[in-house]
């Protein structure tokens, strides 16, 4: 029973992905992103639990990954796919607006490629390479929950929705170096971009429910940022 508790827990990640995905489909947004977070929190604890009871396991972690692209790769794109039916279309894609909402559904490949990369790719034990799919999912349900209005509004349409989703799928699987937030140390010189990232967070709350969409997008420009002066050194 304990050597099955870890992948007991990653399947309850990916039962909220599935509930989240469903919940996305009606336009029920606030249960999509809860469900999002939730399943966040199991994907947190089941390797955390299998590297404490030290049971890990191959199986564990493919079905890490499967579950992973449910919550964080289907999920989110759900919601896009919600969202589609709801912007405004320019008179020239009306045509289309039966069929263009279900290109939501490449940021779930994108999703899957960025996972598959993440397993196999050695350098990501300090910093990850890419957005993180967990971040990217967690920037489209807190920017539909907060933007909403402004999402459906005149002011913007589906192709402005459809280039941003393709720009997101790009950071998805890009070689750009990622912040990952692990501290060894609290020296100032050797977290000095962690320390700023975490102080520019502070203000982002103060916009609401869109407060984690420009974290995440904090995050991004900063880790961009890092990485343009890293190479100039």
């Amino acid at each position: 029973m304990i050597k099955n508790l870890p992948n007991t827990i990653t399947c309850c990640n990916l039962i909220s992905g599935c509930i989240a995905t469903g919940c996305a489909f009606y336009g029920q947004y606030q249960w999509a992103v809860l469900m999002i977070v939730v399943g966040a929190v199991f994907d947190f604890f089941d390797g955390m639990t299998a590297r404490l009871l030290g049971v890990s396991s191959p199986i564990g972690k493919e079905l890490d990954s499967l579950a992973d692209v449910v919550t964080f790769g289907v999920a989110p794109s759900a919601i896009v796919f919600y969202l589609f039916h709801q912007v405004h279309y320019p008179e020239i894609l009306a045509p289309f607006k039966d069929f263009i909402p279900y290109t939501a559904f490449i940021m779930a490949a994108f999703s899957a490629l960025r996972l598959a990369k993440f397993n196999l790719d050695e350098r990501q034990s300090n910093q990850f390479i890419g957005l993180p799919t967990p971040a990217n999912a967690l920037f489209w349900g807190s920017l539909v929950l907060g933007q909403h209005a402004f999402l459906v509004s005149l002011k913007f349409n589906a192709v402005f929705l459809f280039l941003f989703m393709l720009l997101f799928c790009m950071l998805l699987v890009c070689e750009v170096p990622m912040l990952a937030l692990k501290f060894k140390n609290l020296s100032w010189e050797k977290n000095k971009v962690k320390f700023i990232f975490i102080l520019g967070c502070i203000p982002c709350f103060l916009l609401g429910a869109s407060c984690f969409a420009a974290i995440i997008l904090w995050y991004v420009a900063l880790s961009i940022l890092a990485d343009v002066k890293a190479r100039r050194t």
